[in-house]
């Protein structure tokens, strides 16, 4: 009765038809039980003939004649009950030796379909070890499976767009769904918990036929062997962090799908989706809204039009206590694609008093919920660590003794894992096979609508997707970078000594030279000077020159980043690269020792007071003059602003004076006739100078305060006292012939020149040590974390979504994604035409 496949031979290894070359095909013949023996385990049909005609004359109507010879024949009353009692005996004893039968049967099936599965393995194997030279394919369901994980990734919220077939198993929290699953899959891999939620996300799992029994993770190249007791705790454990890592701060349940692939031998090749155990009351410890998102969760995957939803009820629990039927009801009412699913029915019998509820259970007249098919299966003992094998067979020896079979409440094909996943499998290919084309057809309408929309919209640039433009930014940032080695020297200099300038001019004007300035000879001016260049040197000035360097060393790094390059220029690279040069920046820090030898060269240098000749003279007599004139103008600004308009731009921007200017004015121009009286006055006001200066003001009717009269008189005399400076400055000059003799019958001192040209050389030098830092070091430091940071955006997905946004990119990407879609769904219904 078998067909003849010699059409068909192309389909199958070559090693299949060598196969006798490996295996001993006698030895197995033999082994098998002959025809006569098959003849002694099936039933005497003679016997059963025999005793169907002897049912047939008891319950047939006979004539009238012979209802008056029974009526008559009061003696056979004893033969009569005889023949019924042992009627019905005979008829247990058929449906019993019929059972057995039936049983036997089984499991002589069972264990050819186990030599077989060894006989696959085998050939397996040796496929995989490079016996056979033929080229493999990829599988059918891996192919299948690289469908939808690449869907998951473009349509994360699952929307009407993706209608290819899954199989998505729903239940009631604590029903049995992982325990089939497992059953399925033929291994323990799913966390496990007394009670608790241990499904926090859906998990797909793609089953395929393989050599080894093994399990990994889309994402990972890492092999779990399921046939080792500590590779699969670390497979349950991988899952278990993968869940929580899922699930998002004061939430209990996510919608991201972990993808596990499980290859092995004699595997029903599906996709299955375990989701999270419908739940009728949130509990403590769970987040309020946890019921509302698993149903959402469901409800999304079921409603796929092609999804074939595998529902799971516990059959030990009442069934009106269910909340899963009424949900698939409402996603499935025909039950067109609804596989109905009974666990724990060894539970079930032992609890409920009435057997034949259990079949109305398992013929859905308990629920308004209609199926393809209905089963029940027993998942254990309730004990965790049971092996899937001691469970199959805890599973087989129940229904070879259940009451259920034996009185014909459900069929043979109705139970056990093993038909419910055969059953599965069927169903879940023919899905794939009536509406895979169907989606097809419909990515191909989607691609030509983003191809039409990308050449209208960006006709001249290259369709780049996210990963494809970090990749081409990265490249710029790092050109930018190398740029920086680039920069001369002249210039970092430049930069470095007027911004350190601009950063200690005020220190040096204010805290030294005004001072030392103060003092009445040039002894004890250089004495003050001394000390306090030696007090900023080992506490200030190291540090600061650093800070200063640093800034720099960013500001040119910004300048090279955020610089438009012309037409080439790409405005969408700007946030990434203004994230890019922010981390970097947060991440680099200075050399620590830096400071150490910085704080020795500046100390050396000044401590050097010789100047070698006029042109050093006359840049540091021009370096204090624009020092001078500087503070000069800004004293000159803050006083314009403490006495308001003059009279010119009181006439010409009708401006006028406030009450306090006005008394800033008055009290400005008594202090200034003070100084004309006494130009070599001191720094500060006696308090009998303060009073009559008060008294003055009073006279003509203009009240001041003390402390008034202090503020004004600071900014006046040094206003005062810088005029005075720039005019010294001027004399000096002509000192430096004074200066080589150490102003010796000299009536001029020039000791401030020589304070600003130590300041100078300190600056130049200063300058040129940071320079040769930034150079060698410093900027190769940086490069390298502008490099670290690339590499660390590239690997957050999160942080390219971020960062690389707007039409053109999401364009890019939907174009991207659905290419490779419509690829892999092409080259998928191609091998599955050659399957066919």
């Amino acid at each position: 009765m078998i067909p003849d496949l010699s059409d068909y031979k192309w389909i199958v290894p070559d090693i299949v038809w060598e196969i006798d070359e490996y295996i001993d095909l006698e030895k197995i013949r033999k082994a098998l039980p002959n025809s006569e023996d098959l003849a002694k385990l099936a039933p005497d049909f003679d016997k059963i003939v025999e005793s169907l005609s002897l049912l047939k004359d008891f319950f047939t109507t006979g004539s009238p004649g012979e209802t008056a010879f029974r009526a008559t024949d009061h003696g056979s009353e004893g033969d009569k009950h005889y023949r019924k009692v042992t009627d019905k005996e005979k008829i247990d004893q058929l449906q019993e030796e019929l059972l057995h039968t039936q049983l036997k049967y089984q499991r002589i099936l069972e264990r050819l379909e186990k030599e077989n599965k060894e006989l696959r393995k085998l050939v397996l194997q040796k496929d995989d070890k490079g016996i056979h030279h033929r080229k493999l394919k990829k599988s059918l369901i891996d192919m299948y499976s690289e469908v939808l994980d690449v869907l998951s990734d473009y349509d994360a919220s699952y929307n009407t767009q993706d209608h290819l077939p899954r199989v998505v198993v729903v239940g009631d929290q604590s029903a049995g769904k992982t325990s089939v699953l497992e059953m399925i899959a033929q291994a323990r891999i799913f966390p496990r918990g007394s009670g608790e939620m241990m499904t926090r996300s859906p998990v797909k799992v793609t089953l395929s036929e393989g050599p080894h029994h093994v399990a990994l993770f889309k994402d990972s190249s890492r092999e779990f062997d399921l046939t080792k007791e500590e590779d699969l705790a670390a497979l349950r454990h991988e899952i278990e962090l993968r869940m929580r890592k899922n699930v998002k701060e004061g939430c209990t349940v996510s919608p991201e799908t972990i993808s596990l692939n499980v290859k092995g031998p004699g595997l029903q090749r599906m996709v299955l989706v375990d989701l999270p155990g419908v739940i009728n009351t949130v509990t403590s410890g769970m987040a309020p809204d946890t019921k509302e998102t698993i149903f959402s969760i469901s409800k999304a995957y079921m409603q796929n039009p092609n999804a074939i939803i595998l529902c799971i009820q516990d059959g030990s629990v009442d069934a009106e206590r269910s909340i899963v039927t009424d949900l698939v009801s409402q996603m499935d009412p025909h039950g067109r694609r609804t596989i109905f699913v009974l666990t724990k029915v060894d539970l079930a019998e032992k609890n409920v008093a009435s057997p034949s509820r259990i079949q109305q259970i398992i013929e859905g007249k308990l629920f308004p919920m209609k199926a393809l098919g209905y089963f029940a299966v027993v998942t254990g003992k309730g004990n965790s660590s049971e092996s899937i094998e001691a469970i199959r067979e805890y599973e087989e020896e129940f229904f070879e003794n259940s009451k259920l079979l034996k009185t014909s409440m459900l069929k043979a094909h109705q139970v056990t894992t093993r038909n419910l996943s055969l059953a599965v499998s069927d169903c879940f290919w023919k899905m794939v096979r009536e509406s895979v084309e169907q989606q097809a057809d419909s990515f191909k309408a989607t691609r030509f609508n983003l191809e039409t929309e990308w050449k209208n919209n960006y006709p001249r640039l290259r369709e780049l997707d996210r990963n494809e433009l970090f990749e081409k930014a990265k490249n710029e940032i790092l050109d930018e970078v190398i740029s920086l080695s680039q920069v001369t020297p002249k210039h970092w200099e430049e930069i470095l000594q007027q911004s350190l300038w601009e950063r200690v001019s005020t220190h040096v004007i204010e805290n030294i030279y005004l001072p030392a300035a103060q003092t009445m000879n040039s002894g004890t001016f250089n004495t003050t000077v001394d000390i306090k260049l030696k007090q900023w040197t080992d506490k200030q000035l190291p540090n600061k020159a650093v800070e200063v360097a640093w800034e720099t060393l960013q500001e040119e790094f910004s300048r090279f980043m955020t610089e438009p390059k012309g037409k080439e220029h790409d405005d969408i690279f700007d946030k990434l690269k203004e994230a890019v040069k922010e981390e970097s920046i947060k991440r680099h820090k200075w050399n620590d020792f830096a400071e150490d030898s910085l704080r020795v060269i500046q100390h050396n240098a000044l401590e050097d007071r010789s100047i070698s000749d006029k042109q050093q003279w006359d840049a540091a007599i021009y370096f204090m003059e624009e020092a001078l004139q500087a503070r000069l103008k800004d004293t000159e600004n803050t006083i314009e602003n403490m006495i308001g308009p003059d009279w010119k731009k009181r006439w010409l921007y009708w401006k006028n004076r406030t009450q306090e200017q006005f008394v800033h004015n008055e009290t400005k121009n008594e202090l200034e006739k003070m100084l004309k009286c006494t130009e070599e006055h001191p720094a500060y006001l006696a308090s009998d100078e303060i009073t009559t200066v008060r008294k003055n003001l009073e006279s003509r009717g203009v009240e001041v305060d003390p402390s008034l009269i202090k503020d004004t008189w600071h900014q006046v005399y040094r206003r005062h006292f810088l005029k005075t400076a720039l005019n010294h400055c001027n004399l000096c000059r002509r000192g430096f012939y004074y200066y080589q003799r150490h102003f010796v019958d000299s009536e001029l001192e020039c000791n401030d020149v020589v304070l600003f040209w130590r300041i100078q050389r300190m600056l130049a030098i200063t300058a040129n040590t940071l320079r040769q830092q930034l150079t060698n070091t410093e900027v190769r430091r940086l490069e390298k974390n502008v490099k670290e940071v690339l590499e660390d955006f590239a690997e957050d997905s999160e942080k390219k979504v971020q960062l690389l946004t707007g039409k053109r990119v999401q364009l890019a990407e939907d174009l991207k994604k659905v290419r490779e879609i419509q690829e892999k769904l092409d080259a998928f219904i191609e091998a599955l035409h050659q399957e066919k």
